[in-house]
């Protein structure tokens, strides 16, 4: 497992997204994976840095493993922000036109339907929040 700490601010999207790529090209991931992970690690960090810390900033940890059978690469994130599960919102209704949908969702919505598996946890006052990525 390794293992990134960062200022949950958006400046710092970039040094998250190098770790993760570096991590991923060690693991033999393809292109099309890997493009798919960072957009979902850009959803799930750049909410952290926006909403996580009310009036501050915090530290996100982003912790990502390769397991081999099956070969995938599991990405966990931890911030101390406010508790916030992001898979308990309905997701939006795709069907309806922009217009007629609630604003917000829908990064979240693409994160599911792009991962294999997601969850979230409350734990010891951290949100933890594990995407799964069979390669």
């Amino acid at each position: 497992m390794k293992e990134l700490i960062v200022e949950a601010k958006t400046d710092n999207l970039d040094r998250v997204t190098a770790f993760l790529d570096e991590q991923l090209e060690s693991m033999g991931c393809s292109m099309k994976i890997q493009i798919q992970l960072d957009v979902a690690v850009e959803e799930i960090f750049v909410n952290i840095a926006s909403y996580a810390y009310e009036s501050g900033t915090g530290d996100a940890v982003i912790r990502i493993s390769h397991e081999d059978n099956p070969d995938r690469a599991v990405i966990t994130f931890i911030d101390e922000g406010i508790p916030y599960d992001p898979l308990a919102k309905e997701d939006p209704d795709v069907s309806l036109s922009a217009e007629e949908r609630e604003i917000g969702g829908l990064g979240i919505f693409m994160v599911k339907k792009t991962m294999d598996d997601m969850k979230y946890q409350r734990l010891d006052g951290k949100n933890v929040l594990t995407l799964v990525k069979n390669l």
